[in-house]
């Protein structure tokens, strides 16, 4: 059946009635001892014995759409074809979530869709770097061909052609836009370290413009991952590197190396600065690129506050429980802001 035929009839059923159905191990095709569901901020996921579906929420932001059935269809199709280069073997197909007229619901049935789910081949938990790092116990077989991956995708991606102007615009835009949404009142931040970073970066952006100029003027502005953090890239035998960004391509928009400084941020925040060195390194071997730590510490600057502002928003949202964990990550961040922006030379 077409997708679009899928997507006609009755089919407005609450999202809290799907993740009832998809939290049985009955309602899966392969008959699933257990099935363990987490939420995230934008999903659900559901994990069997040997897959993992993804359903997406029925939200709408600033920066994605997930509202319609028809646009959930679309990103989690957009989200399988994006990530199959990273991640060979690991998404396997989009596949619809079925009501009848009853309403009773069906994986992979052929009634209209009440929604659509990726599914993906389920990767071991204890794999992934985020574990590793805090486990003390990084494989460096693994890491190394992980690393290798991401240079591979950068060599292959076609440049944004984008003027150095435009570029500094952009970068200039990014500072203003974040520190606008960290100083809101609700968010109880200090107004004056939030000035105090953006007026680093702006700083830094009027006085060594040429470094970042050169970005845009080697082609080094590319369509990157997005979203590179430690808690996406697996290390089985074969690494793997999932969750790239699909539902907005503007922020997968990146320099390749503001893409690494982010992981590299991340992965000092868990106390294995040297992973994200050994990432540039290789980085660095590969495509002959070797950017300046000003830079680095600029990006990672920007990086750490956007991070400090996704952790505010999980404060305010209602259905987060542990608002003390993303306080206490907000302050980190926003600390390691200022600590890198210090750091601009």
């Amino acid at each position: 059946m077409a997708p679009n035929s899928r997507n006609r009839g009755n089919t407005e059923i609450q999202t809290a009635a799907k993740v009832a159905f998809l939290s049985r191990p009955d309602a899966y095709p392969e008959h699933p001892t257990q099935v363990y569901a987490l939420e995230t901020h934008m999903s659900w996921v559901f994990l069997t014995d040997t897959h993992a579906y993804k359903l997406k929420k029925p939200v709408r932001r600033d920066f994605l759409d997930f509202s319609s059935i028809e646009l959930r269809r679309r990103n989690c199709e957009a989200e399988v074809e994006l990530n199959r280069p990273l991640a060979p073997g690991v998404y396997l197909e989009t596949i619809p979530l079925t009501a009848s007229a009853a309403g009773q619901l069906q994986l992979g049935g052929d009634g209209p869709a009440a929604d659509w789910l990726v599914k993906m081949r389920l990767l071991p938990a204890e794999r992934f770097l985020d574990h590793a790092i805090r486990n003390c116990a990084i494989p460096e077989a693994e890491t190394h061909l992980a690393a290798e991956r991401l240079p591979r995708l950068y060599q292959q991606a076609h440049p944004v052609p984008m003027e150095y102007a435009q570029y500094r615009r952009r970068l200039r835009d990014r500072v203003d836009d974040t520190c606008r949404e960290l100083l809101r009142p609700e968010y109880a931040l200090s107004g004056p370290q939030v000035e105090r970073i953006a007026a680093f970066q702006h700083q830094f952006l009027k006085t060594r413009e040429a470094l970042v100029d050169e970005r845009a003027v080697h082609n080094k502005i590319i369509e990157a991952h997005g979203d590179l953090r430690p808690e996406h890239i697996c290390l089985v035998p074969e690494p793997v590197i999932i969750d790239r960004l699909e539902f907005n391509r503007d922020f997968r928009i990146l320099d390749s190396a503001d893409e690494l400084a982010f992981l590299s941020m991340e992965c000092e925040r868990l106390g294995a600065a040297q992973v994200g060195r050994l990432f540039f390194e290789i980085y660095g071997n590969i495509s002959a690129d070797h950017p300046p730590p000003a830079l680095l510490n600029f990006y990672k600057s920007c990086w750490a506050c956007f991070r400090c502002k996704i952790a505010v928003w999980h404060v305010l949202d209602p259905e987060v429980r542990d608002t003390m964990k993303w306080s206490a990550a907000a302050r980190d961040y926003l600390e390691r802001a200022e600590r890198y922006s210090r750091d601009l030379g």
